[in-house]
């Protein structure tokens, strides 16, 4: 890593918050596909930002593995350093290495595959009209806060085979485990111990639920711990993901009347255009991280062992290498980065899961609110501050006011 830190750009802060996607430009132009970056802290990084390179990357397990056991900059960072939480070694199946990777990650994967689409869209409905009538009636609301975020928790809650009355707390607490600050080491270490408890409380009274499924599989047979850190990793990206997908696709449809347009042109419609928004606005825009098991070179630069590489996934995406010109041919286009790539990638069927809470919800949304718009200037629109997604804080809206669905 070069040894002028204090130049390097950073992850964090205003510009950041504000501007990343001129920021990444910026790296691209200075330094091309593989860039030099401090993170909170003023921690050392290498970012990814061409496509390519990031395949290279993900592909290559055994060169860049997924735990942190392999990193060197431990001494750089205090015990409330708020990547800790998604960075430190846990013992997980999605937190380990190429051949463990391999072995023990069937578990989640099939527990995953087994959610049955249809009637997880039924459910979203359901949620979705449940909101709604709490808000519908003033004919006004945030939609981040009563809306987009509360539908893939209650949602995740279900396939948890957790109690609604638990959502509100866990909302809370998987967005504070993303964002700067301390609080999200507290965050992390309270859904941890929910989780571990819901483990241990399905180990006596299994149910038809996500940890159930995990616990029963035939042959992978994981810890209490492991199993434990896999919801939480499961939780947090599936809540924040979803989350943020949804509500970067609602400020797209307020602020711009192309895409606007091609969300409500119907339901083949609405999945390109959320498509779109994974290329154009990717919820997840960085993850943390790869490490490099041994010297190596990329894109130019020197690699060391044991220094962490940020994958670059908003940046990757806006590649003009592969990507020219934005808003163009990204509808039908699945090869973005947006849920990673490789054996390490968010799995297909966690995919398909996001998709139809997004799809559904945006669905109700539309159905029950025709002419609901923003109700400020989209330039007092302000982003979450997070190294990990790219959210909004708050989306206000206003409509007619309708009485309620009726659920």
């Amino acid at each position: 890593m070069p040894p002028a830190l204090a130049t390097l750009p950073a992850l964090y802060g205003p510009r950041f918050q504000n501007e990343p996607a001129r920021l990444y430009r910026e790296m691209r132009e200075q330094y091309g596909p593989v860039a030099p970056v401090l993170l909170e802290g003023g921690v050392p990084a290498w970012l990814v930002l061409g496509y390519r390179e990031l395949l290279h990357v993900t592909n290559n397990p055994e060169l860049f593995a997924r735990t942190s056991r392999h990193w060197h900059g431990w001494s750089r960072v205090s015990p409330d350093w708020s990547l800790r939480p998604y960075v430190e070694y846990q013992p997980s199946s999605i937190l380990s290495d190429a051949e463990e990777h391999r072995r023990l990650s069937p578990a989640l994967h099939e527990a995953l595959t087994a959610v049955d689409q249809v009637e997880l869209s039924t459910q979203v409905e359901q949620i979705a009209d449940r909101l709604i009538d709490m808000f519908a009636p003033r004919g006004e609301a945030d939609l981040i806060a009563q809306y987009t975020h509360q539908i893939p928790l209650l949602v995740l809650a279900k396939l948890f085979g957790l109690p609604d009355a638990e959502a509100p707390e866990l909302v809370r607490d998987v967005a504070a485990s993303a964002d700067e600050g301390d609080e999200a080491v507290r965050a992390h270490e309270r859904i941890v111990a929910r989780m571990l408890r819901l483990v241990r409380d399905k180990r006596v009274r299994p149910g038809e639920d996500l940890p159930s499924r995990i616990l029963s599989h035939p042959v992978v047979e994981l810890t209490d711990e492991q199993i434990a850190t896999d919801l939480f990793l499961t939780m947090g990206a599936a809540q924040l993901t979803t989350a943020d997908w949804m509500g970067n696709a609602l400020r797209l449809m307020f602020t711009d009347d192309r895409f606007a347009a091609t969300l409500a042109g119907g339901r083949r419609s609405v999945r390109q255009a959320l498509n779109e928004v994974l290329w154009e606005e990717t919820p997840t825009q960085n993850f943390i991280g790869r490490f490099a098991t041994r010297e190596t070179h990329l894109a130019g630069r020197r690699i060391h062992t044991g220094d962490l590489v940020v994958l670059g996934l908003a940046a990757a995406n806006t590649d003009p290498l592969v990507h020219p010109e934005p808003g163009r041919g990204s509808a039908d286009n699945q090869a973005h980065m947006s849920f990673s790539h490789g054996e390490h990638g968010c799995p297909y069927p966690a995919q398909e899961i996001a998709a139809t809470i997004v799809e559904s919800a945006i669905e109700v949304l539309l159905d029950r609110l025709p002419d609901v718009d923003l109700a400020v200037a989209p330039e007092a629109l302000v982003w979450r501050q997070s190294v990990w997604m790219r959210g909004l804080t708050a989306l206000p809206v206003r409509f007619t006011p309708t009485c309620t669905s009726g659920f």
